[in-house]
């Protein structure tokens, strides 16, 4: 009969490769562990034959006649010695291991301490005399000293194992003890005492070590780069350089290691968030490729995670101010790492926000945003507003926006102006309104069944249906879908910017964040909601009433006013005279001595009030806005000037019998009275713009050119009609355009040309050649002989 077959096979080389490599690592670890272990039981049962033999040779019988003999010192003591001097079991035949193993196991009556006269049983007896039993141990007496014996190999006869011994010498110990001291001494002696390095061979040891590390993070960080997939491990050994632990170099390489792990994972990490695998994927076949794939995305994602951990660490020693056991990074070099781990944080939340931790990064950089560290919290600021700038979607920004949200109704709006001035980068021009998603995303009709078999014939209808299917087809794959979603997603950022607004509007309206609030409503005023318009216009007019809002605050009011009422507000029957009064009114609050940055404001709401409302603007109201803004044209800053020339250029466009100002004959009864605050009925028909005169000779050459225009007449053609450089650009480009912000003149002044004349001509070529010849000849005939008497002349005269 055939024996059995083993049914677990040998695996071919085909299914050898399939294996993983993690798996052949496990299996080669076991196969380790079970030979140690095997090993580990071989030497146990060698360590108990040799103390076998060991007890046996050391328990030899001693006569009881020679007292004066003594035993073999104390086993316990000598066991060290033993072990290493005993028989090595290797060496013998396998007749004699035999018998020592039998030794070992019978070995009751050599083991038994024979000087005793201690039956084998003596256990079971129960009346023992105490006193006799002591009295039968040998006496040792200290005559002679306890001599050590070697054990030697043993020799085999017939009668059994003899085992030989030999005396060790025995050593004095006090010639030992000296010989020892000696040796110390000279050893202190020979070691030289540790030389302290100067200054200057410390910062050479120092830049030694630095170029060292500075090499191996660049051979780690391009081998990370030339093959991600196979050297992902090495992420790790370059993250274990932020624990470095030499003082000379830690604070430095740990910088470094930062920045480096930053750019590495810019460059190595994909477009796509990578999501942890489910059982049922984790359990099925799959080749070798995806498998390689998988785990270098598992390591990128667990190195990412504990990176982030690191640098989350770095900043909370900053901010806890606590120095660590080791010692190695000073408390005043914290901030410097905070610093770098900070901006790491912020160069991965605006290159990475499609990767996983990406709402971890927020929820750590916005907290920052508020810090007290002016340089971080601008750091995080102009990350966030980078962000908010490239975000097309709308998903990151709508994240962010929440936490800061969340973040500044905590602190009870006690935060930076700066948080909420971001809200103005975001990107949203359009938001969800039903009306208008109906109007625009109206869907296509179809022909039905009946009407094509009454227009169309069979094959036309063949056709038909063939080209429907394609239509609905490419409608699937249009961006039909993330349009809707991006509406979605602007539109849910855009209630929460509008609902923080208005808390902060209903709360704190002397909070500091107020005039970041007026800037926000002023750009986003036109998709708030018609329903909030009455109610918000009431309360803007009664911020401006009361009086507690800065000239520019009040500025934000009107425009985010104007704004409501320039879109959806235009239903409403609103009259905003009142806010053209206070316009009017603040204009001249605006001087070359405050910042430029009111300048702009007026002009764009100049432009929502005027230009764009033009059919709801009188006549009296656009005369008296251009006189005062010719008289605020004297004493602003030259690009100031030039906005407000070209606004009031676009006025006279705007409104043609406005050049009755051009003349100087009054128009009407009254007197134009300037410190009326009131633009109606200022009268300022009767009034002409005679500063364009005084402007005209600025010392700013488009100031000039740009008055010239205006007393001409602003024309399209002719000799005074400006170029298109200027004529084409809007009040607010030409304000930005020619800014005095750098303290320098714009346009520069014109460098005047040298006047030096390199041949310096002789007085004869200027004469002409006729001329020349005269006078030479005059010269040579002239008689010097006859003496010059002036007095004759003199005396004449005076007859």
């Amino acid at each position: 009969m055939k024996s059995r077959r083993n049914k677990k096979q040998v695996p071919s080389f085909r299914k050898l490769l399939k294996t993983s490599k993690v798996k052949l690592e496990n299996k080669l670890k076991n196969k380790q562990f079970k030979q140690q272990s095997n090993l580990k039981k071989y030497r146990k049962e060698q360590r108990k034959l040799r103390q076998a033999v060991k007890d046996a040779v050391s328990k030899k019988p001693i006569p009881l006649e020679d007292p004066k003999k003594k035993r073999p010192g104390k086993r316990i003591e000598r066991e060290e010695e033993e072990e290493e001097e005993a028989l090595p079991l290797d060496m013998m035949d396998e007749d004699d291991l035999q018998l020592m193993k039998d030794l070992g196991q019978r070995a009751s009556f050599l083991t038994r301490d024979l000087s005793s006269s201690e039956p084998v049983h003596a256990k079971k007896r129960k009346h023992e005399n105490i006193i006799d039993k002591y009295e039968k141990i040998p006496r040792s007496l200290q005559t002679a000293p306890e001599k050590e014996l070697i054990h030697l190999l043993p020799i085999k006869d017939k009668s059994g194992i003899i085992p030989q011994t030999r005396e060790k010498p025995v050593l004095d110990t006090n010639q030992d003890e000296e010989d020892q001291e000696e040796m110390e001494l000279e050893e202190e002696i020979i070691e030289d005492p540790i030389r302290e390095l100067t200054i200057e061979e410390h910062l050479i040891e120092r830049k030694k070590k630095l170029q060292e590390k500075k090499l191996h993070i660049a051979a780690l960080a391009s081998a990370i780069l030339s093959d991600p997939e196979n050297n992902v491990k090495k992420l790790k050994e370059l993250r274990s350089m932020l624990m470095e632990q030499d003082p000379d170099v830690a604070v430095t390489v740990r910088k470094l290691v930062v920045i480096s792990l930053m750019e590495l994972f810019k460059d190595i990490t994909p477009s796509y968030k990578i999501r942890p695998l489910t059982e049922a994927e984790k359990s099925t076949k799959i080749r070798k490729e995806t498998q390689k794939l998988r785990e270098f995305e598992e390591g990128l994602v667990s190195q990412y995670k504990f990176y982030l951990e690191n640098l989350e660490q770095m900043v909370k020693d900053w901010k806890q101010r606590k120095l660590k056991k080791s010692n190695v990074v000073s408390l005043k070099a914290y901030k410097g790492l905070a610093e770098v781990a900070v901006k790491s944080l912020c160069e991965l939340l605006v290159a990475l926000p499609h990767f996983n931790f990406h709402n971890n990064i927020i929820v750590l950089i916005v907290p920052l945003m508020n810090d007290l560290s002016k340089s971080i919290s601008e750091m995080c600021c102009e990350a966030v507003k980078k962000l908010f700038k490239q975000d097309k979607l709308g998903q990151a920004s709508l994240g962010v926006i929440k936490v800061i949200s969340g973040f500044v109704k905590g602190r009870n709006y006690d935060v930076r102006p700066e948080m909420l001035k971001t809200f103005l980068c975001l990107r949203i021009k359009e938001v969800e309104v039903k009306k208008d998603t109906e109007d625009i995303n109206k869907p296509k009709k179809f022909m039905t069944f009946k009407e094509k078999r009454k227009n169309l014939s069979r094959m036309q209808r063949k056709w038909k249906k063939a080209e429907e299917k394609l239509e609905r087809e490419l409608r699937e794959a249009e961006a039909s879908e993330s349009t809707e979603k991006k509406l979605k997603l602007h539109t849910e950022t855009l209630n929460i910017v509008f609902v923080t607004y208005f808390r902060i509007l209903k709360k704190a309206q002397r909070s500091p964040l107020l005039p970041a609030v007026l800037e926000g409503l002023a750009k986003f005023a036109h998709l708030i909601n018609v329903e909030f318009f009455d109610d918000l216009l009431v309360v803007l007019h009664s911020l401006i009433e009361s009086g507690d809002l800065s000239y520019q605050e009040s500025l934000h009011c009107v425009q985010t006013a104007f704004h409501i009422l320039s879109g959806q507000g235009d239903v409403l029957n609103i009259d905003p005279m009142k806010f053209y009064t206070h316009l009017y009114k603040t204009l001249f609050k605006l001087h070359a001595g405050a910042t430029n940055e009111g300048v702009e404001i007026v002009l764009q709401c100049l432009d929502v009030m005027l230009t764009k409302r033009r059919k709801q603007v009188s006549q009296q109201r656009a005369l008296a806005f251009i006189k005062r803004l010719c008289t605020l044209g004297l004493h602003v800053l030259p690009n100031s000037s030039i906005g407000i020339l070209a606004t009031n250029r676009i006025l006279m466009h705007t409104f043609p019998k406005t050049d009755l100002l051009l003349d100087n004959e009054s128009q009407g009864s009254g007197v134009f009275l300037p410190e009326l605050d009131e633009p109606e009925y200022c009268n300022a028909q009767n009034t002409a713009l005679w500063e364009l005169h005084a402007l005209r000779r600025h010392f700013h050459p488009i100031v000039r050119r740009l008055a010239a225009h205006l007393i001409a007449g602003a024309p399209l053609e002719g000799s005074e009609a400006l170029k298109p450089e200027l004529s084409r650009r809007s009040a607010i480009e030409l304000f930005e355009a020619y800014s005095m912000a750098a303290m320098t003149f714009n346009p520069p002044v014109e460098t005047s040309s040298s006047k030096r004349k390199d041949n310096v001509l002789q007085g004869d070529s200027f004469l002409n050649e006729d001329l020349n010849q005269l006078t030479k000849r005059l010269c040579s005939e002239a008689d010097t002989q006859l003496p010059l008497d002036f007095t004759r002349y003199l005396k004449t005269s005076l007859r």
